[in-house]
């Protein structure tokens, strides 16, 4: 696959707490430089994230994140700050505690309330597959193309564990099996350029990665 292609199902992510603005800038330049689809930042900076790159590359930042436990209503007025304040995108946690205990209503009605939050920009959900059984995985999908979200996504990259191929097939498959209208964004630990193949094979749309793009620079791909 040719590296441009890859680089295009990138969102570039910088979402260390320590982050400074010097590294979101270095960040967005990357973006605009390399033509990712999105640079994927915290919400404080999303303001003068997009004042810098105008149009240049896309913003998206994060909700609930990285545990997913607050309040709907807070997660709601988080999104709709960030898209008042530039995002382009948002990436949403879901309350994991209700999926665990099978309160599925209350999952797919706040991704609903954040989704209506969002103003039509787009509005991902991580569902931190790593904390998830199959079974769960599969429901998640379900409740996320009900709630009317653009994608589901794996991972925030601050628990257990990051995408595995195994998260993108089970979510293929539901998508298959069940004609839902959402994408799928595998995020957390993908560190090499075959692996992000892999993923895009499997049927990720989107890639959640601050390491493709150094692997871009290190070797001079481009």
């Amino acid at each position: 696959m040719d590296i441009r292609e890859i680089l295009s199902r990138c969102d570039h992510t910088q979402l260390s707490p320590t982050a400074t603005w010097e590294d979101i800038r270095a960040l967005i330049d990357d973006g605009i430089r390399y033509h990712t689809a999105s640079v994927c930042i915290p919400p404080c900076y999303v303001a003068a994230a997009k004042d810098y790159a105008k149009e240049g590359v896309k913003i998206c930042t994060v909700i609930g994140f990285p545990n997913g436990y607050n309040a709907s209503i807070v997660k709601a007025g988080e999104a709709e700050e960030a898209v008042l304040s530039g995002a382009d995108e948002i990436d949403m946690v879901i309350n994991l505690g209700d999926m665990k205990a099978g309160n599925y209503a209350a999952v797919r009605d706040e991704i609903a309330l954040v989704k209506r939050a969002c103003r039509g920009k787009l509005l991902k959900v991580i569902v931190e597959t790593c904390l998830l059984t199959d079974e769960e995985k599969a429901t998640a999908c379900d409740l996320v193309a009900e709630a009317g979200a653009d994608f589901i996504k794996t991972s925030t990259g601050f628990s257990k564990a990051g995408a595995t191929f195994a998260d993108v097939e089970i979510f293929q498959r539901r998508i298959q099996e069940h004609g839902l209208n959402i994408r799928i964004k595998a995020a957390g630990g993908i560190s090499s350029i075959a692996d992000a193949e892999k993923f895009i094979a499997l049927g990720a749309d989107r890639l959640g990665t601050s390491r493709i793009v150094k692997i871009v620079k290190e070797e001079h791909l481009l």
